[in-house]
C-alpha cells in the first residue's frame, strides 16, 4: 500500500539551511525530508515526555547530568 504524502515548501533563513545541511551530512540522511522527519519524531517524543511531567537529561562523557529544559 502506498503512503499518501503532502508536499511542503519551506522558506528558511540561510543560517537554518546551513544547520539543515550540516545535520544531513552528520546523519548521512538521504534527503532533507529524512532529516526533518527524524527531527519531528524526536521533538514529538521530547514534548510527550515533558507533557507527562518528566524531565530530559543529557549525560556528559564525564558522567555529569544536565537537565534539558523544554520550551514549547
Amino acid at each position: 500500500m502506498e503512503k499518501k504524502t503532502t508536499r511542503v515548501q519551506l522558506e528558511l533563513p540561510e543560517s537554518s539551511m546551513e544547520r539543515l545541511k550540516a545535520l544531513r551530512e552528520k546523519t548521512e540522511a538521504s534527503s532533507y525530508a529524512e532529516v526533518i522527519k527524524n527531527s519531528l519524531r524526536l521533538y514529538e517524543a521530547l514534548i510527550k515526555e515533558a507533557e507527562g511531567g518528566n524531565q530530559v537529561y543529557i549525560k556528559g562523557k564525564n558522567g555529569t547530568e544536565v537537565s534539558y529544559r523544554m520550551i514549547f
